[in-house]
């Protein structure tokens, strides 16, 4: 095989593909103005094209596109549904099996591969990456919104239920209300969504570091498309995941948004609506920008570090003073429900809860799917070093037990306020108000609340910043290192992307391109599960 310089070479013993491709030889390289350029001539062009297309005539049409993608969102989560749920499935099975198989042994990099990145680092990058933004919104609102539709019960009108309470609702049980609207929230942010992350960063990292191939989402399907890989078929894999990491970023960014939003109305009286969420969006991308001119190291690494030191505080401050026994003891009870609700949970056929399992579980895996290009890339990028079981240990299940004790630690919290205290603020509250109405009534409410403030910007800055790391690398045909004003186009162009969907629609516009988006690249994901395992077949182990 020619040796790609772009690449890092593989320390000890691999099974690299042989093929003549080299790292961007279908890159054009061009200067405009004082900036260089080095983008691959057909991903770039077709996805920048697209993307200013779409900003140009949501904005231009904004008035009349919010019931339109009200109706996509509804549509594809409503008759897709059992679709996205037995992908999920299949991705935890893969994790699960790779973690037992003697493909856990291979390591990432080769068989003398070091990591780059120590446990800490490592840990902090996945973690902001990976659930930051939707974690500070969904920490309070979710658990609290299946509790109360559990303890609702069951609603029906004309034979059709109507309530949103995930299975068959606990009505009137308090404790069974709280059990299976904890359990339900622990699905949505526990093995499933890591799983879809993992699956992929796997396969990205093994192609790269191992294969020798670039780091695009077309290398996985190499093992399937061969050398054809380079071509048209390669080009559309590439180009479906741009559009998924940007509108999944997107989502996320317009989320970040209104939950700043509504904090800064909470504590210093600022106007809530479109205006501000606008005006925080060109804020934080403007932030994201400097980061993003700094590189991995010294931009994403350093302030997803600062970001989890401030998430781990606010989540110690709210275990210690809040209901800390409940707490604790939460943590393993929730989990023990966790398990025994799964299996009906993950059922994707004979069930009832329609609102429940087409409003929030198909829209969380199609969210979670079109978010797995700038994860997965994410993840391999820091991943180097480790082998499969370590790696799938470590993406699978530290992050999903992190996740159990966020939900715990804060769902929790404000479902005993309610319980227990008769404080009703948390449930009567808008979504993006809720975490704000909980540290309310706790010690150090003005000063917890801007350090969730803060927290919400920064992992708003973090997603951007790796985000536009990951797309610019796709669309520079692999190369790692290509040239910043390439970044801050993609950078921006999220900002712009999440922009335009807030004024055309808000919250449903950014949920249904991430749906839309995620549907075809769940296809891409299911056949990267064969090459994965074709990928690692070959490859020596210890």
């Amino acid at each position: 095989m020619t040796e790609n310089t772009d690449m890092i070479p593989p320390d000890g013993r691999v099974d690299a593909i042989d093929t003549d491709y080299q790292v961007g030889q279908d890159n054009i390289k061009m200067n405009i103005g004082p900036f260089g350029l080095d983008i691959h001539n057909r991903v770039f062009m077709i996805s920048g094209l697209a993307i200013v297309a779409f900003v140009l005539l949501t904005l231009a049409f904004q008035n009349s596109l919010g019931p339109w993608f009200s109706e996509l969102r509804n549509w594809l989560t409503g008759n897709l549904d059992w679709f996205f749920l037995i992908s999920g499935n299949i991705f935890v099975l893969v994790c699960l099996f790779l973690i037992v198989s003697p493909m856990g042994k291979v390591r990432i990099g080769g068989t003398d591969a070091t990591p780059d990145y120590s446990y800490a680092g490592w840990f902090s990058m996945l973690f902001a990456a990976g659930m930051g933004i939707g974690l500070m919104f969904y920490g309070v609102s979710e658990p609290m919104s299946h509790f109360s539709t559990s303890l609702g019960g069951i609603a029906s009108e004309g034979g059709v239920r109507t309530d949103w309470a995930p299975l068959g609702a606990a009505a009137g049980d308090v404790v069974a209300a709280e059990r299976l609207g904890m359990a339900a929230t622990i699905y949505h942010w526990g093995l499933h969504p890591w799983a879809i992350y993992a699956v992929l960063a796997l396969a990205l990292a093994l192609f790269s570091f191992n294969k020798g191939l670039p780091l695009t989402v077309r290398s996985i399907f190499y093992p399937l498309l061969g050398e054809r890989v380079w071509g048209w078929p390669g080009h559309v894999i590439d180009i479906l995941a741009v559009f998924s990491t940007l509108f999944g970023l997107a989502t996320s960014l317009g989320i970040g948004a209104s939950q700043a939003s509504a904090g800064l109305n909470y504590l210093f009286g600022v106007p809530m609506g479109a205006t501000t969420e606008v005006l925080l969006v060109i804020g934080i991308t403007a932030i994201a920008l400097v980061s993003v001119v700094a590189g991995l190291d010294a931009g994403v690494k350093r302030l997803s570090e600062i970001n989890m030191s401030l998430a781990i505080l606010l989540l110690l401050f709210v275990i210690l003073v809040g209901p800390t026994l409940a707490i604790l003891t939460g943590f393993v009870s929730n989990l023990w429900g966790y398990v025994q609700n799964i299996p009906a949970l993950s059922m994707p056929f004979g069930r009832e809860d329609d609102n429940f399992r087409q409003g929030w579980t198909a829209f969380y895996w199609a969210w979670w799917i079109s978010w797995s290009p700038f994860v997965g890339m994410f993840i391999a990028r820091v991943s180097r070093g480790r082998t499969v079981r370590e790696f799938m240990v470590s993406v699978l299940l530290i992050p999903s037990a992190a996740c159990v004790l966020w939900m715990t630690a804060f769902g929790g919290t404000a479902i005993s306020q309610y319980v227990n205290d008769g404080y009703e603020v948390v449930a009567n509250s808008n979504l993006e108000l809720q975490l704000f109405a909980m540290l309310d009534v706790l010690p150090f409410a003005q000063i917890t609340s801007f350090i969730a403030i803060v927290l919400v910007i920064v992992f708003f800055v973090t997603s951007s910043d790796s985000g536009s790391l990951v797309i610019d690398t796709i669309t520079a045909g692999g190369k790692v290192n290509a040239p910043t004003p390439q970044r801050v186009f993609w950078a921006t162009f999220e900002g712009l992307v999440a922009i335009a969907l807030i004024l055309g629609g808000g919250l449903v516009a950014l949920q249904a391109m991430a749906v839309s988006t995620g549907l075809p690249f769940t296809l891409v994901l299911l056949f990267g599960c064969i090459s994965l395992f074709k990928g690692l077949a070959s490859e020596p182990r210890g």
